[in-house]
């Protein structure tokens, strides 16, 4: 069975938004703009969720690489220190950030469940650097919001 793991980013304000999109907002803990969190696919109602929400999110299929990079340059503990292999060693008793990556998209760990453990279940990110290419109005294809499939790895690597 392939696994597969959702990196949902919140890209739009909360200026104007349905009142239902901002529960779902909420409920994924995307509280801000430029947000991200990471959610499994086989999570009970998880695509009617994002469905739901897809005037404000836009979320596709994370790969390893993009989500080492992304633990490594915009993961944090409680009070806002940086995840490193240490910290990874001493809170989960795994060896290194690639392990740590390698298993949650095993789904062998869930990344919104580890806020008991002290690491911060979201990633604030940046603004894409040279900005979005098209409108955060439509959905993707034609715009930024919405299911984005593989695509999502870029826009990461973008904003992180």
């Amino acid at each position: 069975m392939i696994t597969l793991v959702y990196a949902i980013i919140r890209i739009r304000g909360s200026s104007g938004l349905d009142p239902k999109v901002e529960k779902v907002l909420d409920i994924l803990r995307l509280r801000r703009n430029f947000v991200s969190v990471l959610y499994a696919e086989s999570l009970n109602g998880i695509k009617d969720i994002l469905r739901e929400g897809q005037s404000a999110i836009t979320w596709g299929e994370i790969n390893k690489e993009t989500l080492i990079e992304l633990i490594k340059r915009r993961g944090k503990i409680v009070g806002d220190k940086p995840i490193t292999d240490q910290v990874i060693k001493e809170k989960l008793g795994l060896s290194n950030i690639e392990e740590f990556a390698d298993k949650i998209i095993k789904e062998e760990i869930y990344y919104n469940k580890l806020d008991e453990k002290g690491i911060k279940p979201f990633f604030r990110l940046h603004p894409p650097s040279g900005g979005f290419d098209l409108s955060i109005k439509k959905l993707y294809p034609n715009g930024e919001l919405g299911y984005r499939g593989k695509a999502i790895n870029e826009l990461i690597l973008k904003m992180a």
